[in-house]
């Protein structure tokens, strides 16, 4: 790809410091923001001129990290955001009449120039590094993320107001979303992002968008863009669109189930025409890995204290560790193979919400399974029953082990485990457990409107 020459274009991106150049100065671009993403997943950005974008280009913008969630405190706070030319986009919900804005996502470096160790895109990277040493890549994932629209952000009386009260694949006019949901899906593809479909929801005004896989940075980084533009667009229609994995009592939560590929020698390594489940030996001790530090590195797939609202039984989020080919209550499932298609072989990991950190989240899923492959972890016969309708002494009897229920004993496991410290490094290790013991005590100790409503009339 080289230079754009058509305002619109989405065919014609720039991947180079040349050609994002050019692309301004023939576009009449005026101003460019730089992303980049704090240690808990929210975005971050400041504009610059693109006057200024040969600077940026060749050593970075400085910037202040002492405010932003688990970065450096104010006396180590000199950052540096260095853009990375292929992430150039124009920004489609800019008005079409003023100068055009475009954003590029960053790097985010230290003074002299060495990667700043929380940078969530940096922590993917070294997973990624860490799999090209054991001769797989790349590491793909495809993410299915839902979300809800609701009337308001600060809805009166505390619960959410829906727009529409359809389900799973509805196509009528109880789906208010369908005409925001198609221009999201176009903004979308004006970003560089390729959606293979989109639907309603099982709850009420709650959307699927569905990306194609691609690698794992580069989605992580689609993953921070799609969120945004989902928000853009419901802005836009006096909507608020959210990712919280649990905004309605008594429906289903909002997931994002995760399909991961690893590829070798350019196949897939997950494919074995001889296996009875078409698996290889690779891709077996890559679900036990995953199945087997699980419940370690649930914080890095469900964060917030609001995640653990989602991972239970009866709404059709994983909480046992388990794998299937067909059963959806497992934690990991293989969909079946098809005959022709060896390179759709993939392994769909449930259990994580669309509020996580994509950085961190991949990070965690690919050490992991790295860690099983590494180690020959031997994977358990599938449970192909309902998990959710064996008893406790029955599933104790199988070995089935579950999630933490909530992010307090999420975070305790994660702390003692050498394998998250290996995914995150010792930096955001010690801030991401500092931050999310903080969450979870400031949690604990809140008194909510159920307590008043259950016991204060009666104690």
């Amino acid at each position: 790809m080289g230079r754009g020459k058509e305002r619109d274009s989405g065919a014609s991106q720039p991947t180079s410091a040349a050609d994002v150049l050019a692309f301004c100065a023939d576009n009449d671009v005026r101003f460019v923001r730089l992303w980049f993403t704090d240690l808990l997943g929210q975005l971050k950005s400041f504009s610059i001129n693109a006057s200024e974008l040969e600077d940026a280009f060749e050593g970075g913008m400085g910037f202040d990290g002492s405010s932003i969630t688990g970065f450096n405190p104010i006396e180590e706070s000199d950052m540096i955001a260095l853009p990375d030319p292929s992430t150039f986009r124009l920004l489609p919900w800019r008005p079409e009449d003023e100068k055009r804005v475009a954003r590029m996502i960053c790097d985010v470096r230290v003074p002299g120039g060495d990667p700043y160790e929380g940078d969530p895109r940096w922590i993917l990277r070294r997973a990624i590094e860490r799999a090209e040493e054991m001769g797989f890549t790349p590491f793909n994932v495809g993410p299915e993320l839902e979300f809800f629209y609701f009337k308001s952000a600060n809805p009166e009386g505390g619960v959410p107001e829906v727009l529409d009260e359809g389900g799973y694949f509805d196509l009528t006019t109880l789906d208010a979303g369908s005409d925001v949901r198609r221009e999201t899906v176009l903004a979308l593809e004006q970003l560089g992002i390729h959606v293979e479909y989109t639907h309603h929801e099982v709850g009420p005004s709650q959307h699927e968008v569905d990306m194609r896989y691609k690698d794992a940075l580069s989605m992580a980084d689609d993953c921070m863009t799609y969120r945004i533009t989902v928000k853009e667009y419901a802005m836009k229609y006096g909507w608020h669109a959210t990712f919280m994995p649990k905004p309605l009592q008594g429906e289903n939560g909002s997931g994002m189930h995760v399909h991961q590929s690893l590829s070798r020698d350019g196949r897939n390594a997950f494919y074995d025409p001889d296996d009875q489940y078409f698996l290889s030996d690779t891709a077996k001790s890559f679900i036990a890995g995953q199945l087997r530090h699980a419940r370690e590195i649930s914080p890095l797939f469900a964060q917030w204290v609001n995640s653990y609202k989602r991972l239970v039984p009866g709404y059709e989020a994983p909480v046992y560790l388990a794998w299937s080919r067909r059963n959806r209550s497992a934690l990991i499932r293989v969909p079946l193979y098809h005959p022709g298609k060896e390179e759709t072989t993939r392994v769909e990991l449930r259990s994580p919400d669309p509020a996580c950190n994509p950085y961190l989240c991949f990070a965690g899923m690919l050490h992991a399974g790295l860690e099983g492959i590494e180690k020959g972890y031997e994977l358990p016969e599938p449970m192909e029953q309902n998990l959710y309708h064996l008893t406790p002494e029955e599933r104790h009897r199988e070995g089935i082990e579950q999630l933490p229920s909530t992010l307090g004993e999420a975070i305790d496991i994660a702390a003692d485990s050498e394998l998250v410290l290996r995914v995150l490094g010792e930096h955001a290790f010690n801030r991401f457990v500092e931050i999310k013991r903080k969450e979870w005590d400031d949690y604990r100790v809140r008194v909510t409107p159920y307590e008043i409503e259950q016991f204060l009339p009666i104690l």
